[in-house]
């Protein structure tokens, strides 16, 4: 390695999770190719473009007057939870390099997101782990029969005037319905999200969402989250990293630049390289 301090970097941790595909068409044109019409009429949907930033006081101020109605012994895991997190050993659900996944990237994001209006599809790009990506289908497609399940599922809207109003189902059965990036709870299958996206004021946005869980929730949970756009270049979205202290950087028996993987706790903390240098050899 070069002289003076090491740069840390993180990579994301690419890990598929999903079933095998159903049987389908793989020939059928799902994504044609739009039309100058349809390019014209993106102009007359709302805009929403720039950068948008979660108001996370307001998260706060969700998660202390609006909780979901969790099962009773659901509720007892999320009390030691709480309790683990005010005893300084929160458990850090998101540290693992898997994606926040739905609802939650919306929920708890402490990161901005963008949205890339195009013909068929909008696609939210998030700015933590990696530029999440989701998917939001437009095209007039019903829900498929049987989606493959996946971290944010599958997603499908409609305009409704100024509101974009979104049905997402097929949510793997590990995401985590999630209040904070310390305490939530794996949905354990049959999660479902409604949303409804809109303007209150030209730079303020609202997500509506009715979340219903029934393995983990007595019934639907209904919450909003805010975010204000920022058009400032200062507030453009740049690569996500993930875990930060996964690798250092190194240079390869080569001399080339290259990295190798750090040490860590159990809770993603980078350990001192010569931690256990004075500790006695195995016998």
């Amino acid at each position: 390695m070069n002289g003076g301090s090491r740069h840390f970097i993180a990579a994301a941790a690419l890990i598929a999770l999903a079933a095998p595909a159903a049987a389908q068409d793989w020939d059928a044109i799902s994504m044609p190719q739009p039309s100058a019409e349809e390019w014209a009429a993106i102009a007359e949907l709302p805009d929403l473009s720039g950068t948008w930033s979660p108001d996370i006081r307001d998260q706060f101020a969700q998660m202390e007057t609006n909780p979901p109605p969790w099962l009773l012994h659901i509720q007892e895991q999320v009390d030691y939870l709480y309790a683990e997190e005010a005893a300084g050993r929160p458990k850090g659900l998101f540290i693992d390099c898997l994606p926040h996944g739905s609802p939650s990237l919306m929920a708890v994001t402490h990161n901005a997101i963008e949205f890339l209006v195009t013909p068929g599809r909008v696609t939210v790009l998030g700015e933590s782990d990696g530029n999440r990506i989701r998917r939001i289908w437009t095209d007039g497609r019903d829900m498929p029969d049987d989606p493959d399940p996946s971290f944010d599922g599958y997603s499908v809207g409609h305009w409704d005037g100024d509101t974009l109003v979104i049905e997402t189902t097929a949510i793997l059965p590990q995401v985590y319905l999630a209040i904070s990036e310390a305490v939530g709870i794996p949905n354990n299958g049959g999660m479902t999200v409604s949303e409804r996206i809109h303007l209150l004021e030209p730079d303020l946005m609202a997500v509506d969402m009715v979340v219903n869980a029934p393995e983990i929730l007595a019934g639907p949970w209904e919450t909003r989250r805010l975010f204000h756009r920022r058009r400032q270049r200062s507030h453009e979205i740049e690569q996500g990293v993930c875990r930060r202290g996964d690798f250092i950087e190194v240079e390869d028996e080569w001399g080339n630049a290259a990295w190798a993987p750090a040490t860590q706790d159990g809770m993603g903390n980078l350990l001192p390289d010569d931690l256990f240098d004075d500790l006695p050899e195995d016998e």
